[in-house]
């Protein structure tokens, strides 16, 4: 009972885990389907996005399988566990997300494609669940990087509401906050359909489009 208590509400800072300084793991130099390194610093050239759509395995393959960006890798957000363990995260005692960061090349994707992808391909009116995954490390998330990715994530939001709620879906619960530290997850969750091709996917959208015209963000 305890266990399912805080599965379904997000914990204070002062209920979470107490964590550790430094990570109990080492993550992968490079990805394992693109190649390039999984950590940063990054190429001057390129930008960071955060997004989380419920399982992280499936919203990975989701943005590396899309031109332009360069590298992905999951992790933990948006909660107050520092250094969190996979485990730790699914207890409900970290307040973390299951986040994919994505590092792409805006001259081969924008910042707003990715949005319409993220948007379409998860249900974001959910809550603290994914279909039939339950709890808050499920919940949708966009974590901003610069202002103008903030005001493109808001007005995508404001865009694709209107398209859900005609299709009778209810509130998109979506929560848009600026980038918090980025724990990456553990080695075997990194690219792990790629690993493990008939692997858990538990991702799928509403089969509603997303309507692009917000405007470009930049940095």
């Amino acid at each position: 009972m305890l266990f399912d208590h805080h599965k379904t509400r997000l914990p204070s800072p002062e209920e979470a885990l107490a964590g550790r300084p430094t990570p109990e793991f080492r993550v992968p130099d490079r990805h394992t389907v693109l190649g390039n390194p999984l950590l940063g610093p990054y190429p001057a050239d390129l930008q960071v996005a955060d997004f989380a759509l419920g399982c992280f395995w499936g919203a990975e393959r989701k943005f590396w399988q899309t031109p332009g960006v360069w590298t992905t890798l999951v992790g933990y957000q948006g909660g107050h566990t520092p250094n969190p363990s996979y485990e730790e995260v699914c207890s409900g005692l970290t307040g973390h997300t299951e986040a994919v960061r994505v590092v792409f090349d805006p001259a081969l994707v924008t910042y707003e494609e990715l949005l319409k992808l993220f948007w379409e391909s998860h249900n974001p009116t959910q809550g603290f669940r994914q279909g039939n995954d339950t709890g808050t490390q499920y919940r949708s998330a966009i974590y901003t990087h610069s202002p103008a990715q903030a005001s493109a994530a808001e007005a995508s939001r404001a865009t694709y509401q209107p398209v859900l709620t005609k299709a009778g879906y209810g509130d998109i619960t979506t929560e848009i906050l600026p980038a918090a530290t980025f724990y990456p997850a553990e080695e075997y969750h990194q690219q792990y359909l790629d690993k493990t091709p008939s692997g858990y996917c538990g991702i799928g959208g509403t089969g509603q489009s997303c309507p692009i015209g917000v405007a470009r963000a930049e940095g």
